[in-house]
Formats: structure tokens, sequence, C-alpha cells
């Protein structure tokens, strides 16, 4: 096959590929579809979009998730309790927990998981600025809404075990599959999972 395939048709499908979930097959179907006629226009117009958003999406300066500005519009928000945390994995999970609506305190997005054997350390995933945002802005009670997987649990762990004893710490419960990923639940699930959050660290004193 890739003796017929021009090379530039050949790199399309190869950059493809290295989407999350995406194989060669995937890959070589979604090219030639961009590369069809009737879709070139589709295709340029994807094309501009991925540049502007790769040139301009940055990290905001306070919870990590996507942003064109120092600040996002959930941090800019003056109508969230401030006291009131809650700490993701993924951009991703912060879309699903706000559809549910039962969510109204801030974010803090790890942008994956402690994982040792993949190198992957608290430095790594900001957590060392995550507690550093939690004194700077006096926050008192934390939601750790990492994956319900092995490495979301000792993420959610470490997190419940070296945050001030004054932060009361807990985490989603009922409704949430071990193994699951928040961004692929329903918003009644994820709603209920809030709702019935089980304390992993009471706060100790004032």
């Amino acid at each position: 096959m890739s003796i017929i395939m021009s090379p530039a048709t050949k790199q399309l499908i190869d950059a493809l590929c290295c989407l999350q979930g995406v194989g060669p097959k995937t890959a070589q179907r979604m090219a030639f579809q961009l590369l069809a006629e009737p879709n070139r226009e589709k295709g340029h117009k994807l094309t501009n979009a991925l540049h502007t958003a790769l040139n301009t999406v940055t990290l905001c300066n306070r919870c990590r998730c996507y942003t064109e500005q120092d600040l996002c519009l959930l941090c800019c928000n003056l109508s969230r309790t401030p006291e009131l945390l809650c700490v993701v994995e993924s951009p991703a999970d912060i879309i699903a927990i706000e559809e549910t609506q039962a969510f109204k305190g801030f974010y803090f997005v790890l942008h994956g998981h402690l994982s040792p054997l993949d190198g992957i350390g608290p430095d790594e995933i900001a957590i060392p600025q995550l507690f550093n945002m939690i004194q700077k802005r006096s926050i008192t009670d934390i939601i750790i809404a990492t994956n319900p997987t092995m490495e979301g649990k000792a993420t959610a762990h470490y997190i419940a075990t070296h945050v001030a004893s004054n932060v009361t710490c807990s985490q989603l419960a009922h409704g949430v599959p071990l193994g699951g990923e928040l961004e692929y639940l329903d918003g009644g699930t994820l709603a209920h999972a809030l709702q019935m959050r089980t304390t992993i660290k009471e706060k100790i004193g004032e």
C-alpha cells in the first residue's frame, strides 16, 4: 500500500496517528476524507483552527486549564466559591463536571497522574504548584476528582497525605466505575458522585 501512496498522503496519515486512539486504519480514513475534493475547504478550516490554537492557547496561570489569557474564564468568575477546589487530571474532566452544574468552586488541572514507572512524579504534574495555590488562596475543602484507576487513586492518596492539616480532602464516591474516566460519564452519574463524595482527610483545627 505504501508503494502507491504519495509521500504527502503518507505524512498526513502518520501525523494523524499521533492522536490518542487513532490507529493506522482510522488515520487513513480521516486523511482520505480530508483530501476528498468536496472536503478540501473543511481541511483548510481545520488547518487554520489548529494553527491558531497551537499558537495562542496556553495554560491558565492559576488552574492550568487551556486559555488564551493569563486567567481562564472560570478563574475570573467571582461568583464561584473561593475556598472550594476540585483537582482533576485533564481539562476534559472540567467540562464533564461543569455540565452537571453540581460544583461551584474552582479547579486545578494536573494534566496527568503519578506514575513512577513512567518517570512521572509530583513535579511533572505540578503538585508543588497545587500546594502553593492551596496555601495562597486559603483553600479549605478539596475534592480530588482523579480517575478511579490505580494511578489516579495513588495520586489522590499522595495529595491527601501531603496537603496541610487544616484542609479537608474528599474524593468522588458512588457512580464512578473502577477503571473509568470522568469525561465519558453521563451528567447524572457524575453529579451524584460529586454529592456523595467521601472524605479522605479531615482538616484539623482552624
